[in-house]
């Protein structure tokens, strides 16, 4: 497929915003460590979507399934309560039967990186059988998107 060089060429960052809500904060209101991860699958999900096509569509009509096998988050600084985010994803290697997408998550208001990291992802069956990308999965990963729709989704879990 192609190699970290070659996607240079061919680099496209996806954006997707969201909002940081009450339950993924702690006491201090700051966001708990665990939910970038949540955060780096938010914008894999939309970087996909984008392309005009979804996880689910993989795993039901082709029997491909993107398992995460590695997953890095460097924390630059911290996000708060009600800090709106953008989720910025790109893909980093692309091969036959694996993936690795890079983040940046950076906070709308000021530009802050608040972090960065790269999850490792190989396509396997629903047998956890290692297997390569489904025909034309990899064309629409490395196309531009068809969509562009960046807006928030409506979070409203305000504390009680």
């Amino acid at each position: 497929m192609m190699n970290p060089i070659e996607l240079e060429e061919t680099d496209q960052w996806h954006e997707a915003l969201l909002r940081v809500r009450y339950a993924e904060t702690d006491k201090m209101g700051v966001v708990y460590h665990a939910n970038y991860l949540i955060w780096f699958e938010i914008g894999r999900t939309e970087f996909c979507r984008a392309r005009g096509f979804s996880y689910r569509d993989m795993e039901e009509n082709e029997d491909a399934f993107l398992v995460v096998v590695e997953s890095y988050c460097r924390y630059k600084a911290p996000a708060y309560y009600d800090d709106v985010l953008r989720v910025r994803t790109h893909i980093t290697e692309l091969r036959r039967r694996s993936l690795r997408f890079g983040y940046e998550i950076v906070r709308e208001s000021d530009g802050t990186v608040i972090a960065e990291g790269e999850t490792g992802h190989v396509v396997t069956d629903a047998n956890g059988r290692v297997r390569s990308m489904p025909p034309g999965f990899a064309e629409m990963l490395l196309a531009p998107p068809t969509e562009t729709d960046i807006e928030p989704v409506p979070q409203d879990d305000a504390p009680l």
